[in-house]
This record gives structure tokens, sequence and C-alpha cells, in this order.
């Protein structure tokens, strides 16, 4: 290795160091006002990988990622500031110590959760796929993490597709407070990738210059397109977990010193005697930077409070304006999968960042014929079968979303997305938030919801309250064909995560559907029928109930107005207080249980805002608070039916 290249080794690990034990004096004068998790003794890690790694390779990390981030490319004054909670932070102060962002350089993020970051770094890979453009996505991660369903997911994942991502598996020896000898049965992880098929390889993770060579080799072969390399870097970290944990009761003072000795700071200048000048200027350089960088970080100003809840959306809205209204009748005829898969078919053609990833929904074209068609026009990398791994293909959406592509997610059954829900919680749907808006996240997640055809229970939840709840997330429910392709234009051109939930009793059902394109602007309920008595909000296939009954309400004397929100996130609660005031009186018809439904905000909002026009009580049907049973007998008995309906109306309407 040249001595310039020494240099720039040294030089990445001295401000690592440096950085690292300011920090930790800083934690102690209470400048730093959360966790603080150093990477003192690290060094050579992210110092030997990044050396290969240009600005637009994307780093994905853990929350141990201070010395990724610098290795990478952010200065220290960011990395500092962050910490200290000021607005001049990577993180503009609304990460600290486990959430960095600098998508500038490639750094994509850091996560307080464990094994995220193997799955992004997968979507980053594929990115590269898609685009063409032989970038390399690089994911950092603690020997605890290797025993995380992430990490067999993501290296399966790589190793089909054959991704160009390097797997860094930085073993500490201990995940957190756990010995990696006890939670691991076998003691390698490099030996790991011989199982999925992939180069892996054992390095001393103090010794900056092998790292070096192995990571340049393994760079070179991502970008050749040859896929995945896995490195476990055996080192450990010479102080606490996080500044200020006690230290001494699962390891010994004794050990602790004993890896100080292999310090990989001091193993490089002991290799290199003759560059020992150069070392102590480079020192001093350090210093002087480090020095500056506090003095920036504590004179930085904090963050004003107004822009605590910007960016939780993107603030970019689609060109094409929304279309609000049904067609008139003289349109032609479509069905729920028809319509849908027109706007997929248009939007692909349009935009070839899209890619599709499911089970089935390769050649065969989806359980719902969701993709019918298009894998014989854009191939298997945009059409992408997968194997089952929710969690796995979740996570490299949210990735792939960070680093420029737009993936659509069909996971088939709402049910089944469940295993990825960590994923879309804690990830996507935090990520432009924890960004700043620097991240965008235009994911598609759509799926089948709701009861019928006894599918049991399995086969038959729809869970839009629990996504409701989630800052970040759009929440799309339709109940017929044009809702359903309307909204899915909008969700394939926002820069939004977008939960689309499709009833499967509505597939195929018809009505009228323009050919052209159009969108649907999420919080844009429908006025679905028009009355003055009474009125009904309903979701999905409960539209459709409601509506089969309203003639028959009319005949007894009561006009029934009945309201589609068509997304539970953003709620259109002004159209819901609008009849509300003409009418007086509420009811709110669901298919799911009573509970901390959509119904119950619903019911809370207008009881808020529009309580002085209430006649009476606000009345809630729902279905039973129940798992989804098998026979037809029992399945009928636990979701609202026409009788139910007609009963509640007319009860609230007397009232």
């Amino acid at each position: 290795m040249s001595s310039h290249a020494v240099l720039a080794l040294y030089r990445t690990m001295q401000i690592i160091r440096q950085t690292e034990e300011e920090l930790a004096r800083c934690h102690q004068k209470g400048l730093v006002h959360g966790a603080c998790h150093t990477y003192v003794g690290q060094e050579a890690v992210a110092t030997g990988v990044c050396a290969h790694l240009g600005p637009a390779d994307s780093v994905f990390s853990t929350h141990r990622g201070h010395g990724h981030a610098l290795a990478k490319g952010m200065p220290p004054r960011e990395l500092m500031a962050e910490l200290f909670g000021r607005i001049t932070g990577c993180s503009r102060g609304r990460g600290g110590s486990m959430h960095l962002f600098a998508p500038e350089i490639g750094m994509m993020g850091t996560s307080g959760i464990v094994g995220p970051c193997i799955l992004q770094a997968c979507g980053g890979g594929y990115s590269s796929k898609i685009l063409g453009n032989q970038t390399v996505g690089v994911a950092f991660f603690g020997d605890g993490a290797v025993n995380n369903g992430a990490f067999h997911e993501g290296l399966n994942m790589a190793s089909i597709w054959k991704l160009p991502v390097l797997f860094v598996c930085e073993n500490n020896q201990y995940a957190t407070e756990v010995p990696f000898a006890y939670s691991s049965g076998n003691p390698s992880v490099g030996n790991r990738g011989a199982a999925y098929g992939i180069p892996g390889f054992e390095l001393d993770g103090n010794d900056v210059e092998a790292i070096s060579a192995v990571a340049a080799q393994a760079v070179a072969r991502a970008r050749r397109g040859e896929g995945p390399t896995l490195l476990e870097c055996k080192t450990y970290r010479t102080r606490a977990h996080s500044e200020g944990m006690g230290d001494f009761t699962y390891r010994t003072r004794e050990e602790v010193e004993q890896w100080k000795q292999r310090c990989p700071i001091l193993r490089l200048r002991q290799a290199h005697p003759a560059l020992s000048s150069e070392f102590d200027q480079i020192d001093a350089e350090v210093k002087s930077l480090v020095t500056e960088s506090r003095a920036f970080a504590e004179s930085s100003a904090v963050p004003e409070p107004a822009i605590a809840t910007t960016h939780v959306y993107s603030n970019h809205a689609p060109a094409t304006a929304p279309v609000r209204s049904q067609p008139a009748a003289t349109v032609r005829q479509a069905t729920w999968s028809q319509a849908t898969l027109e706007a997929l078919t248009f939007e692909m053609a349009r935009n070839p960042a899209i890619f599709v990833m499911g089970e089935g929904i390769g050649k065969r074209g989806g359980n719902f014929v969701t993709t019918k068609g298009l894998y014989d026009v854009h191939g298997p990398d945009r059409l992408c079968d997968t194997p089952i791994c929710e969690r796995g293909f979740v996570g490299l959406a949210g990735g792939a979303a960070m680093t420029g592509t737009r993936p659509v997610i069909d996971f088939m059954f709402a049910d089944f997305i469940l295993d990825s829900v960590g994923e879309i919680i804690n990830q996507i749907a935090k990520m432009q938030y924890m960004s700043s808006g620097r991240l965008k996240m235009p994911v598609l997640l759509r799926g089948c919801i709701g009861i019928g055809h006894s599918a049991a229970t399995h086969h038959s939840g729809s869970y839009c309250a629990l996504y409701g709840q989630v800052p970040g997330l759009r929440v799309a429910v339709p109940s017929n064909a044009y809702d359903a392709k309307g909204l899915m234009h909008r969700a394939l051109r926002c820069d939004d995560p977008v939960m689309f939930l499709e009833h499967r009793e509505l597939l195929n059902t018809r009505c009228a559907v323009p050919e052209e394109d159009y969108e649907i602007e999420f919080g844009r309920g429908r006025l679905v029928r028009e009355g003055t008595d009474v009125t009904v909000v309903a979701l999905a296939r409960m539209v459709h109930v409601v509506q089969g009954v309203a003639e028959t309400l009319q005949s007894q004397g009561i006009s029934l107005e009945l309201i589609d929100p068509r997304t539970v996130s953003p709620l259109d609660t002004d159209l819901i207080l609008q009849s509300v005031k003409k009418t007086g009186r509420l009811l709110i018809v669901e298919e799911t249980p009573l509970y901390f439904g959509p119904g119950a905000e619903v019911a809370a909002q207008i009881a808020d805002l529009g309580f002085n026009d209430l006649d009476a009580p606000i009345r809630r049907l729902n279905g039973a608070f129940a798992p989804t049973p098998y026979s037809p007998s029992l399945e009928s008995a636990v979701i609202p039916d026409d009788k139910a309906v007609i009963e509640a109306v007319r009860a609230l309407a007397a009232e």
C-alpha cells in the first residue's frame, strides 16, 4: 500500500477517534442530551471499507454509526452538532447519536433498531440494478444482528438477485451486554456467507490495511455485477455500550485493557515507522479540526419548536389535477382489478424507476391479477417474484426508495404484511421526517383486506386503524373501481409511502371507469348518496351494504346520506361535518371490530368539531370483536348485514 493511502487511512481513523473522545467528554458535561454510542476501538472497519466508496454509494448503518458517518465524509462539526441537538446537525437535531442522516454524501441513515440496515442496503443494491448506475450498497451492523431474521432474509435476497451489496459485520464480541459466544450457535459470521452462496471473509477488525484490501475486491466485484460479499471484522469497542452505562458486569477490566493494546491506530503507526512525523502532523491537524468542530456545534442554534412537525409528509404534489367526482354512467364499465392494472401499467411505462415485488407477481401475474401481462413487457427485474420473506422485501423497498427508485410491494393479503410491520412503522414511515425531508419514501404497499370466501382468520384482516395511526403513512381504502384507479395513480406519483388496502370482495365489482389516467387526491372523501335525515359513514365493502338498503329506508321515510372517506389517513373530516350539519345525525358502519378503529376517530372528530350540529348521539355499527371464523354461518355472524344496517339507521332516526 502506498504511503499516500496509508496516511489517508490514518487520517480517517484519527478523525473518528478524536471526535468520539471529545463527544465522550461532552456527554460527561451534559452537552449531549441523550445516548452517545461511541465507535472507539473499531475505527479500522469503517475506514477500510469507506475508503473505496464514492458519494453516490449508499451506506446504511446501526446505532453505533458515528464512525461510519465520519468515514463516509461527514464533517465532525455536523456530527457533534447533531448530538448537541442543534439545527446545524446532520439530522437537524432530530436524530441524536442513533439517527444520522446525510444523503448528500450517501449516508442514508443509522437506526436504533437492529437489522433494518441490512435490508435497506439490499434496497440500495436493487436500485443500482434498476437504474444501472453501478453504485454499491453497504450495511454496517454488529454481531447481534446476525441472530436477527433481517440478516438471513437480506443475505438470501442479495444472493438470489446478485445485488451489489457489502454486508459488514463488526463483531465487537458483545450485543449490548450479551456475549456473542453465548448468543450464537455458530462462532463464525464470515463462514455464513457460504450458506447463501456468497463469498464470506473473517478479518482482523483492527487491521485497517487488511480490511481495505478485501473491501476493495468486494466493491469491485459488486460493481462488476457479480453480487454481494459478507465481511466479518472481529474487533472490540473499548468504551461502554453507551456513555454513562456500567461496563464491568458482563466483561472485565483486564479484557478491555488487552484490547486497547490492539488499538488499530497504534497498529498502523507501528507498521509504518517511517511515516511517524507525518502521523504526528495529522494528529495535530485533527485535534485542531475537532476543537473547531466542538466550538461550532456548541455555538449553533437549537431548532425552533415550530419545525417539530415539518416533513412528516412530502411537500411535493403530483402535477395532474385531481378528479373528485364519479364519471358519467356512459363511460365504459371496468372491474376493480382491471382499473388498478391500467393505472399500474400506465405508470410503469411512464416511469422506469417503478418496480414491483411480491410472491407470484411475475410470470403468473399476481394472485389477484394485479400485474397480469407486465412481466412480458418489463422483465424479471421490474416484476420481481420474491421468496416468502415479507420483512425482507419490505425493508428492501425502504432502501430502494431512499436511493432513487419507486417500489410497489404486492403483499397479497394484509395479514401477511404484519411480519414486516417494524420496517413500515419504524423505518419507512419515519424516514422523510428524520432526514428533514432530504430523503423521499415513494413506496406503495398494496394488498387485500376484508372478510369473505371463508378465508378464516389469516386471510381476512384489515388493520387500516393500525396504519392510520402512523405519522408519515397515507392509508387508502377505496370502495369501487373508479376510486381505486384514481387513488393508485396518485399513490404512484406522490413521494409518501402509501398503504393501499383493497377489499377482496370488491375486486370483481364493476363501475364506470375512464380509460385515461386521472388522480384522486388523498383526504378527499366522496358523497355517494345525498340525503336529509341521517349521515352514514362507511368504508370499502360497507359502502355497498349501506347503498343496498338506502332505497328500502327511503320507502320507509328515512333519507340517508352516505359518505365514503376513501382514505383513512388523511381523513376528510370537513365533508362529514358538512353532512352532519345538514342531517343532525351520524351513524358509522364498519366491518372491523368496534374498539379503536377508524370509526372511533370519526366519532371523536365530529363530537369535538360538530357537537352543536348533532340532534342525537353518534352511533356505531361494527363487526364482532373476534378473529374471523371459517364456516359461512359463523363468518356472516361477525360482520354487519343489511338487516343490521336498517335497524341501526331506523333507531338513530327515531332518537
